[in-house]
């Protein structure tokens, strides 16, 4: 219901205008009265009002004065001005001040009706319109914080080849600044065990959860939006990872904000680890691995190896873990099981929980690999899940096997896309190009990542994809650009933006090039009205 002010210096005319029309089968309620306009802008100041309907000849404050208040402190207010034949002179000043409608009395019931209908729909429509426009808002914020996720992500388990492209794309998420600032990891989730019993509620087990558990770590980083980011990884179902550049102080709040929170509405307790610091874009692999190593590690009996994770206190040498990865890559199954066993030997010789952090380093950068080759893990090879698996690995004889069994299979797996060969190869920058759309994509670029000569590249990409690379960059990107147009009413400069056009001019004009037609008029026209979706080749 809108609710309307009544504004006339004569009682029996604002009792008349009450009972000429059904207020409430208008959509309307009358919820105010005032003699003058001094009393209307008091009532104005202290409740909410949709519509004024203001004789013009008043003392005290006439309806000139009051439309011109009216427009300067509240011009989202209807108004409709009543007034005798005598004042027709008000109509002008009724217009200036943007009046919607002005009546004359004695005001007939249908004028009164029909008024105040339009209003009604003014409002509707201008209600709508914000609806649409907060949808549209939440819907781009959502979209805009699920890009933020994949792009930690990325940083976190790919190596992004160049340091100008991780220092863009964190521009874009507004994280340039992190590059130079110190910053730690923090992974949560729920334990097994449940702190109270005797309801059906407390008897729920983590999985069932995860949903509940991630709002409340959201809601628990609402504080601390500028200096924290939540990310959620596909490879840890039901963790909560979260990059910060929090202080020690400002991290213990937010460890017993989050403890306090989950335990009071889940009635289970999270187990927090926190990672080492560590500086640099190209650093946030080792600090996001040090979060889950002390979240594996910590209160299984292993405190020393969780400390020394904290701590940054590397199990292995970074030389140690490249040649082993690079032994995995390759396939050279003998080298790796040789260096592993002797690394695996040392740590033992120097404590069980050292022996224990080297199984979960190397399975860790074992599980990137394995993420990068898109090769699934089974459950009972991902000790994420079963950390207590970690602790029957009592032997380096068992751990090798452990270990040198994920390798195998990445080998098979590599072995399997080297026999399609180029082929292959096309469908991964394919899907690469796919899931990076938004950013700045170069054929050079591309062609490092996969290591191939730009030249080469360029000639096998169009020979497979049956298309340039260009071509096909700037089809999925329009593909992106008219989903955009048909489902949000999103300006031109944050479609640009969000499919990976440098300005609006220049996504303009390449859109008309491609369609034949400008953004606009392929909104006006809505996708029934176009031939086809694809881009004009």
């Amino acid at each position: 219901m809108y609710r309307v002010l009544i504004v006339d210096d004569e009682p029996e005319i604002r009792q008349g205008l009450q009972l000429k029309v059904n207020w409430e089968s208008l959509g309307l309620t009358i919820a105010g009265e005032a003699g003058n306009g001094a009393e209307a802008m008091a009532m104005l100041a202290d409740e909410p009002f949709d519509i004024v309907i203001t004789d013009m000849n008043m003392p005290l404050m006439n309806g000139v004065s009051l439309l011109e208040s009216c427009q300067e402190r509240y011009p989202e207010l209807r108004l409709l001005v009543i007034t005798g034949y005598e004042d027709i002179r008000y109509a002008k000043a009724a217009v200036r001040h943007q009046a919607r409608d002005f009546l004359l009395k004695p005001v007939a019931r249908d004028e009164l009706s029909e008024a105040l209908t339009r209003l009604r729909k003014e409002l509707d429509d201008e209600r709508a319109q914000q609806n649409e426009a907060a949808a549209i808002q939440w819907r781009l914020s959502q979209y805009y914080k699920e890009m933020k996720e994949q792009f930690i992500l990325q940083l976190v388990k790919e190596n992004l080849v160049h340091a100008r492209e991780r220092l863009e794309r964190a521009k874009l998420f507004q994280l340039g600044d992190w590059d130079a600032r110190a910053v730690r990891f923090l992974t949560t989730g729920l334990r097994d065990r449940i702190l109270a019993q005797g309801t059906s509620a407390m008897e729920r087990t983590p999985d069932q959860l995860r949903l509940p558990f991630e709002l409340i770590c959201g809601e628990s980083l609402s504080a601390c939006e500028d200096s924290a980011c939540m990310f959620r990884d596909p490879s840890y179902p039901g963790l909560v990872h979260i990059a910060s550049t929090l202080n020690d102080k400002q991290l213990a709040s937010l460890t017993d904000s989050l403890k306090t929170n989950v335990s009071a509405y889940l009635g289970m307790e999270p187990f927090i680890g926190i990672g080492h610091s560590v500086i640099g874009l190209q650093q946030w692999g080792e600090g996001y691995m040090s979060s889950l190593l002390t979240w594996n590690l910590a209160d299984r009996g292993m405190h020393e190896a969780a400390r020394g994770a904290a701590e940054g206190q590397a199990a292995l040498s970074e030389d140690a873990v490249k040649v082993l990865r690079n032994y995995a890559q390759r396939g050279d199954i003998p080298s790796f099981e040789t260096l592993l066993s002797r690394e695996l030997e040392e740590a033992l010789k120097i404590s069980r929980s050292r022996f224990v952090k080297v199984i979960f380093q190397l399975y860790l950068m074992l599980e990137a690999l394995a993420h990068a080759a898109h090769v699934p893990l089974s459950g009972g090879e991902q000790l994420w899940l079963r950390p207590e698996k970690v602790l029957g690995l009592d032997s380096v004889a068992k751990a090798r096997g452990f270990l040198v069994q994920i390798t195998i299979r990445l080998t098979e797996r590599q072995q399997a896309t080297e026999e399609r060969g180029e082929s292959s190869l096309i469908e991964a920058v394919q899907q690469y190009i796919d899931d990076n759309y938004m950013f700045d994509l170069n054929l050079t670029m591309i062609a490092e990542r996969f290591n191939y000569h730009p030249s080469y590249f360029s000639e096998l990409f169009k020979a497979k994809a049956g298309k340039t690379f260009i071509q096909y960059v700037t089809d999925i990107r329009m593909r992106q650009a008219t989903r955009l147009l048909e489902e949000t009413q999103l300006s031109l400069w944050d479609i640009a933006e969000l499919t990976g056009f440098s300005n609006a001019s220049y996504f303009s004009s390449k859109f008309k090039k491609v369609y034949g037609m400008s953004p606009s008029e392929y909104r006006q026209q809505r996708p029934e009205k176009i031939d086809s979706e694809e881009p004009k080749k």
